[in-house]
């Protein structure tokens, strides 16, 4: 039996980035992944992408994989033109008003995950098990014994559930789970159109869907996220190209003149996920095993990066203090933290989505005034605008100016 201090259910972007910041505290980390990255990155464009704020930005580069990114490919955007089809309702952000630079980076999920894999493969403190499978967990007194699908076992002082959105382990944690499905299917695809996108992040609101168009490293390529209907996302995506650029234009009100779709499409269902407990014993989750939120703000993935850095600030801390780092006594503080965090995002969200959902003329009428309101009333846009960058949850520990 291999032991270890903790042990990471899956390799993902959230848990390589907690045991990233792990790295260097004198404890052993192993992380258990079901599946070994692909070694190189395509030359065409991810269909996932993560719009990265200026707090994962941080903590990205506090883990040493941000120069790596840099490196392979990425899109800062600097500004944001947010508006309601059809109407007079238009709210729009530049970094430069408020003393930045950008806003914050379309990425590629592959990007961010092979930057933080070979990142976590360099180092001797972590051990990756992958291809791996969890077959048992059993969380002890002292020690969570772990047997894998292979038949290896394993023992760590704490188990971290980054599993995703249908965490194995949160499940046979027997952790209740509250959701609620959005009605609604996001289609994604890259989008290559006949104007400059100007490292512009657009979003249009409209009768039955939300449709982002967010720009990515070539100035005539953005990846598009468009929130419908589970009946018409799928007819979008059987549609044939042209037809599909016609209504893509037409539901983008053409603002960046002609669009043609670039690569395949994809469909998957959005539906909010909040665990009723974020630790127990032996345990604690981050990442979509924690929560899942709609990708209307981007916001999903800087969550849980969110996550990953508060709790690795608590394993710093107790292990530093000489504390047992699986009891749940001192992961209470984690868990309170992140499930206010998660809980306000979910519930902004949910509003969000309640208001620009359809076409009815009262809220349409309310939806849009609030909309100028907000693009026009001072000191409203510069909460915004923090609130959108993470900085008012970004940890004290990284908290010096941005």
């Amino acid at each position: 039996m291999h032991s270890y201090d903790v042990v990471i259910a899956g390799g993902g972007m959230v848990g390589l980035s907690l045991a990233c910041g792990l790295q260097g505290s004198g404890l052993r980390i192993a992380i258990v992944e079901n599946q070994l990255p692909d070694e190189f990155l395509s030359t065409e464009p991810g269909l996932r992408v993560s719009a990265i704020n200026a707090a994962s930005e941080r903590f990205l580069d506090y883990l040493g994989v941000w120069k790596g990114i840099e490196a392979l490919r990425l899109s800062p955007y600097s500004a944001m033109d947010v508006w309601d089809r059809d109407s007079f309702g238009r709210i729009a952000f530049k970094a430069e008003d408020y003393g930045y630079t950008h806003l914050g980076h379309i990425i590629e999920n592959d990007v961010i995950h092979k930057a933080l894999w070979d990142r976590a493969n360099s180092s001797s403190d972590i051990t990756l098990l992958a291809p791996s499978r969890l077959k048992q967990v059993v969380r002890g007194e002292n020690e969570a014994f772990i047997t894998l699908e292979d038949g290896r076992m394993l023992s760590g002082r704490l188990v971290v559930g980054a599993d995703g959105a249908n965490s194995w382990l949160r499940q046979h944690a027997d952790i209740p789970l509250t959701f609620r499905d959005y009605g609604h299917h996001a289609l994604v695809a890259t989008i290559r159109t006949d104007e400059p996108h100007q490292r512009c992040a657009r979003q249009v609101f409209h009768g039955d869907g939300i449709l982002a168009f967010l720009p990515l490293w070539q100035s005539d390529l953005c990846s598009i996220v468009w929130s419908l209907p589970p009946e018409k996302a799928e007819q979008m995506k059987q549609m044939d190209e042209q037809q599909f650029n016609h209504q893509l234009g037409i539901a983008f009100d053409n603002r960046l003149g002609r669009c043609q779709v670039v690569s395949d499409r994809a469909v998957f269902p959005l539906t909010a996920r909040y665990a009723r407990s974020f630790a127990a014993h032996r345990l604690a989750l981050i990442g979509d095993a924690a929560h899942t939120i709609h990708p209307l703000a981007g916001q999903g993935v800087n969550l849980g990066f969110m996550d990953a850095a508060c709790l690795t600030e608590e394993i710093r801390r107790l292990q530093k203090q000489g504390k047992d780092l699986g009891n749940y006594l001192y992961l209470r503080k984690y868990e309170r933290s992140r499930k206010q965090s998660a809980a306000m995002m979910l519930a902004a969200m949910q509003g969000f989505r309640d208001l620009f959902d359809g076409d009815n003329p009262a809220k349409k009428l309310f939806r849009d005034v609030g909309l100028k309101l907000a693009d026009t009333l001072p000191g409203v846009k510069p909460h915004l605008v923090h609130q959108a960058m993470g900085l008012r949850d970004l940890p004290d520990w990284l908290a010096s100016p941005l």
